[in-house]
């Protein structure tokens, strides 16, 4: 086929003919559809409590009962056969026949005012108990990772959702024009289990699309000139793509080629803005020592400190992910005993840091910090193939998070399961009901936020209203 042939094709197309008709019906769509988009990024739809949401995931699901959820009656059958009531009709990714429940190896005490029970595992969250809202009572549907954490970021347990951070900033936008508006920094050694997906735009414009960065060496890679290549010829290369992007926007349409344009301006505005915001040395030893960052190296305090940066930069929704939270008890890798206690001294001190620093800088009550993993664990223990190390398989019965600062009610306990931590008892709280909660605090109408894709008016929450504002939690 020769090259002239190729190009005729090309503006035959469905997407050319439509786009190029001045009067068609291709014209009037991308009228339509650039008036929806103009009408839904507008800022708050009500009064914000939230000017910017910090995102703590423990990816892999840390066992409640280790850390929030004290079973006194559990620890008493210790190792006694699972009563049949927890079994009926239930499906375990990897429990097998009849286990045996499974106590807590860690002691618990009162905390804070309200005297709320917190393991000796988290000493450092126990001295900010007066500050943040417990959720108890979280439940799911999903069993397994990586759907789990799809459904509790995008919405949905399929890939090709748009994520929290990218619904935010399409509704509220940045400050900082040099920064970008939704910013990933991971931790654990590797991604989480449900990948980029988790910080996905899916349908929504691609400059929506969270932007990973590292805590340690280059922050994000591919940012700064190549060798050999100057501040003025990066101009100059940037201009000129932008002339020919433009030229494609103009003939075919395509919004996607507007976002490369936007994308690439905001790459070269970054080389500047990102060096001095990453760049943790600048921090007072005291608040390095606070969170125990360490510059240079790549860790969970580092990022936690780095996320309180980037709020005072303007950057409107920051996702932290810290991978290994996934105690099986297959061996001590994974275990309740070895594993666990290691993963809470990782993340312990820099969570209570980055509530009291926030806190002190006054920024706190405009901060929604929310933390948390994608569902529980069991009240018994998993012995995978006679295993003798302790662990707990998935459960999505319940499972507990807090949040604190954003409008949240501080030093507050909602929710409750039963003796075995199985169930939830009281005031359950769906990931679509915490979804519809952010987006609320944040000044969006999560009812109401949506955007036009394939025919139909995309939501976080879904087709249906059943998520539902938790109340309860405000301030």
């Amino acid at each position: 086929m020769s090259t002239y042939q190729n190009r005729q094709l090309q503006y035959i197309t469905r997407r050319t003919f439509l786009g190029r008709g001045a009067i068609g019906l291709g014209a009037l769509a991308l009228g339509q559809l650039g008036r929806a988009n103009a009408a839904s990024v507008r800022g708050p739809m009500h009064p914000a409590k939230a000017k910017a949401v910090i995102y703590l995931h423990l990816s892999g699901a840390p066992s409640s009962l280790e850390l929030f959820d004290y079973k006194p009656k559990l620890n008493e059958l210790n190792m006694q056969p699972c009563p049949d009531s927890l079994l009926a009709g239930k499906r375990f990714a990897f429990i097998k026949g009849v286990p045996t429940l499974l106590g807590s190896p860690y002691t618990f005490s009162r905390a804070g005012k309200r005297g709320t029970w917190i393991s000796e595992l988290l000493p450092h969250t126990a001295g900010i108990v007066d500050d943040i809202s417990i959720i108890r009572s979280m439940v799911t549907d999903q069993i397994n990772h990586a759907p789990a954490e799809l459904l509790v970021h995008t919405g949905t347990m399929r890939a090709g959702g748009a994520s929290l951070g990218s619904w935010v900033t399409y509704g509220l936008g940045t400050e900082n024009k040099d920064l970008p508006g939704f910013m990933v920094l991971l931790s654990g050694g590797t991604d989480p289990t449900g990948g980029k997906g988790l910080w996905s735009n899916g349908f929504l414009p691609g400059v929506y699309q969270g932007v990973q960065c590292r805590s340690s060496g280059e922050p994000i890679l591919f940012s700064g000139n190549p060798d050999g290549v100057d501040a003025a010829t990066r101009r100059r290369t940037i201009d000129a793509l932008a002339r020919l992007n433009q030229i494609e926007a103009k003939t075919f349409g395509d919004a996607e080629t507007l976002t490369r344009i936007a994308q690439y301006e905001l790459a070269y505005r970054m080389q500047a803005a990102v060096p001095d915001v990453f760049d943790i040395r600048k921090e007072p030893k005291h608040i390095l020592d606070m969170y125990g960052a360490e510059p240079g190296g790549a860790s969970f305090a580092n990022n936690c400190l780095l996320a309180r940066r980037l709020v005072q930069n303007g950057v409107r929704y920051i996702q932290l992910f810290d991978w290994g939270w996934d105690s099986h008890g297959t061996g001590e890798g994974d275990d309740l005993l070895h594993s666990l206690p290691k993963k809470c001294r990782d993340v312990d001190r820099a969570c209570a840091a980055l509530v009291r620093d926030l806190k002190q800088q006054g920024l706190l009550q405009d901060t929604l910090v929310i933390c948390g993993g994608e569902f529980g664990r069991t009240p018994m223990n998993e012995a995978r193939n006679g295993s003798r190390f302790l662990g707990r398989d998935h459960h999505p019965g319940c499972f507990t998070m807090w949040m604190a600062g954003g409008g949240v009610k501080a030093g507050y306990d909602h929710g409750e399961t039963d003796d075995f931590g199985h169930d939830v008892v009281r005031d359950p709280v769906t990931v679509g009901d915490l979804q519809a909660t952010i987006l609320h605090l944040t000044g969006l109408d999560p009812y109401r936020l949506s955007y036009p894709h394939q025919g139909l008016n995309e939501r976080l929450i879904g087709p249906s209203n059943a998520a539902r504002i938790v109340k309860d939690l405000l301030a």
